[in-house]
């Protein structure tokens, strides 16, 4: 009996992987890479020295207030004040983010007793906040950061605006987005208050509360012991003021005028922090003034990384995007300024829709 000879088949011909699953290994060597490079140290001793050296100038700060007394020239004690606090600020951001300690726990109580006690603000609002940013920055429907009842960020935003006033305000938005950094300070604080004052399951209510109330209590009160009541009330403007401008020039250039994604894009966590984020580019001094938040893609990629850390990865992250051609976003901070209110004004014009490029369609579901 014969047998019909076998002829083999040939292999199948292998489909090309798609983008994303291309692509999902880059961040994981980029990783490996800075591991072996040493920059997740900790930094111990920059940090101890930060947290003394801020709370040192507080203390000095409220006796210098103190000793000179019932004066106008207090204005100039409440601008430096606000400098102050958006600097420990950005303290308890850093441990908010785990950068501080190896333990988490000692990380979270430090951010608590910063950024509640300290800056009088709310530690669970903001933390749950800007947990959401970093998972999806400037992602339609997931980032909260892009999501304004007063500035529209997004050519949807912009759409909602129906009223003829706010379509008026909408369309030279742009020219308003500065000053009115100057509410920011009274925006945070009332966001942290209203959360713990909120119904419903808050992790350590209690602390929170005591701590802000204590914060906000004391410096009122001590304000009106010390200063007339037309001193006291100029006093704690111009301070909250000066905070909430300082706080806002700081956060404002990192994802203004950066792509924002469409709700339905899958994209890989390398090019979603990269391509989202702009560093500001200049000396030590912006590092100071921005608390390293000018290092923006890098702190997007590694949120755990010490601060003094940013700038010494930045090159290897720059290479790094170069050699796979994901473009990586830098300029000075007049730039970035700059960007931020055309961005803003042609968002308010309707002359912006949600990013649009041939990596998007790849990237879809």
């Amino acid at each position: 009996m014969s047998q019909t000879p076998h002829t083999p088949t040939a292999p199948p011909t292998p489909s090309p992987a798609r983008p994303r699953d291309r692509h999902v290994s880059d961040f994981k060597a980029l990783m490996a890479q800075v591991r072996e490079s040493g920059h997740m140290r900790r930094r111990y001793g920059y940090y101890w020295s930060k947290l003394i050296g801020l709370t040192a100038a507080g203390v000095g700060l409220a006796v210098g207030f103190v000793h000179l007394g019932d004066t106008w020239w207090q204005i100039v004690t409440a601008v430096a004040l606000a400098l102050l606090l958006t600097q420990i600020a950005f303290v308890g951001h850093d441990a908010a983010h785990h950068q501080i300690f190896r333990s988490g726990r000692w990380n979270e109580w430090t951010s608590l007793v910063v950024i509640n006690l300290f800056a009088g603000m709310g530690h669970g609002w903001w933390n749950k906040k800007h947990s959401k940013h970093h998972a999806a920055p400037n992602k339609l429907k997931a980032d909260p950061d892009i999501e304004s009842e007063v500035v529209a960020f997004t050519g949807e935003g912009a759409r909602r605006r129906t009223h003829p006033v706010s379509r008026w305000f909408t369309a030279r938005q742009g020219w308003f987005f500065y000053p009115l950094l100057l509410l920011e300070g009274a925006n945070l604080h009332v966001h942290g208050l209203r959360r713990v004052l909120s119904r419903g399951p808050v992790q350590r209510r209690w602390v929170e509360l005591s701590f802000i109330l204590v914060r906000l209590g004391g410096t009122v009160t001590l304000v009106f012991l010390v200063l007339s009541p037309d001193k006291a009330a100029v006093f704690l403007a111009v301070q909250l003021l000066v905070f909430g401008l300082y706080m806002g020039l700081s956060f404002a250039p990192n994802h203004i005028g950066m792509p924002v994604v469409p709700a339905d894009m899958k994209i890989d966590f390398l090019r979603r922090q990269v391509l989202m984020s702009r560093n500001v580019t200049g000396g030590r001094w912006v590092d100071t003034f921005m608390g390293g938040l000018n290092f923006q893609v890098e702190h997007h990629l590694f949120p755990s990384m010490p601060r003094p850390s940013l700038r010494k990865v930045a090159p290897l992250v720059r290479q790094y995007c170069e050699e796979r051609g994901v473009r990586y976003t830098e300029m000075s901070i007049g730039r970035a300024y700059t960007a931020v209110t055309e961005h803003i004004n042609r968002v308010g014009r309707g002359g912006l829709d949600v990013w649009a490029c041939p990596l998007a369609s790849q990237y879809r579901t």
